[in-house]
């Protein structure tokens, strides 16, 4: 096994230790295994509340850069998301380089789990793209820090079931400020990635009674959920930015909010699931608050598979107090966005303000 910390691909330049630096992360290590083939990075950001939690995502990425940049993006993300949710614990994310569908298998999830246990107890690991709570059994035989097992295994089972409810909060949310009144029924709702969670919100959503647009780049998701529900497919990924729609929900990858994409979109509000959707937190959070559109920030509203397996770390899993503390996303989301009507600032800044405040108070706490 090699571990090297803060270790940087070659021929990459600077770009990645600085944004390492620029960001404040307290750690990243690299990790690689001849023999399973193994390639991981694991980006530690901040451990002031508590240990990093974040999951551990399997990509073909094209470039190991890439790779470091999601990882330090998305660890980052953790933090605020863990804080702002009330949680005690930091913000940390692993992301494996490969196919998975060459590469995952038992042995292969079994060595991951020994570098998550050489680490121990600063990162805990999770289901996440590409992973499962049935991946995480395999892990589990060589950590003992993850979370995120089946129910059957004491776990708290299958975090995207929550991850969908707190999204619909926030949609919620995000309609109560744009039309006074949080009822969907009738609201064109475009999903954008119909995975677990995004099928499990078009659910939701359908039981209200709101109009729904749906897309995936995989037309097998599409056909499966139109067959179900009462929805309209848009094949054509781009064209969906353009949509008549009064709300956008983002499900998929990161960063399809953009130059490109503000310029299209027409809707009123934004909240989804997916991570990092802001291409540029800084420049396109102001871009939104400047033509008028509500945006929930991602870290708060996709927060609910994080609440569901907090219990599982720091005791006995208990689903309701998860699901109630997922409710708690509605009014959160609900204090940010009138904060930042308030202050005149992006969403964002006012959700990564409100995660900050809580981390130096309790740093304060401890200096003190």
């Amino acid at each position: 096994m090699k571990i090297t910390e803060s270790a940087l691909p070659q021929g990459q330049g600077n770009m990645p230790l600085e944004s390492i630096i620029t960001n404040k992360h307290e750690k990243v290590i690299y990790h690689y295994d001849e023999a399973t083939g193994l390639k991981a990075i694991v980006a530690i950001h901040n451990t002031i509340l508590g240990p990093g939690l974040g999951g551990a995502r399997i990509w073909d990425y094209t470039q190991e850069e890439h790779a470091l940049v999601d990882a330090l993006r998305l660890s980052k993300g953790m933090t605020y998301k863990s804080a702002v949710a009330g949680l005690d614990l930091g913000g940390a994310k692993a992301v494996i380089i490969g196919d998975v569908n060459k590469l995952k298998n038992e042995a292969y999830l079994r060595k991951y789990g020994q570098f998550v246990e050489s680490l121990h107890g600063s990162y805990i690991t999770a289901p996440d793209v590409n992973t499962t709570m049935y991946d995480m059994v395999h892990i589990a035989k060589e950590t003992k820090y993850i979370v995120g097992l089946p129910a059957v295994y004491q776990g708290s089972g299958d975090p995207s079931i929550l991850t969908a409810y707190g999204t619909y909060m926030g949609i919620k949310a995000v309609a109560q400020k744009a039309y006074g009144s949080d009822s969907l029924a009738g609201k064109k709702i475009g999903i954008q990635g119909v995975g677990k969670v995004g099928a499990m919100l078009v659910d939701y959503l359908s039981k209200e009674g709101a109009s729904i647009y749906i897309t995936d780049i995989l037309p097998g998701r599409l056909a499966a959920i139109a067959k179900e529900y009462n929805v309209q497919v848009v094949q054509d990924a781009e064209a969906f930015y353009e949509l008549d729609m009064d709300i956008y929900a983002p499900c998929a990858l990161g960063a399809t909010i953009n130059d490109q994409t503000i310029a299209k979109l027409k809707c009123q509000a934004i909240a989804g699931a997916a991570n990092n959707q802001l291409a540029d937190e800084h420049k396109h959070g102001r871009m939104l608050l400047e033509k008028g559109m509500i945006y929930a920030p991602d870290f708060l509203v996709n927060a609910g598979g994080v609440i569901n397996v907090h219990t599982e770390f720091y005791g006995n899993y208990n689903a309701e107090l998860a699901h109630q503390q997922v409710e708690n996303i509605y009014t959160t989301c609900l204090t940010i966005l009138q904060q930042s009507a308030q202050d005149n600032i992006p969403t964002q800044e006012a959700a990564i303000r409100l995660a900050e405040q809580r981390i130096q108070s309790v740093r304060n706490a401890r200096l003190a």
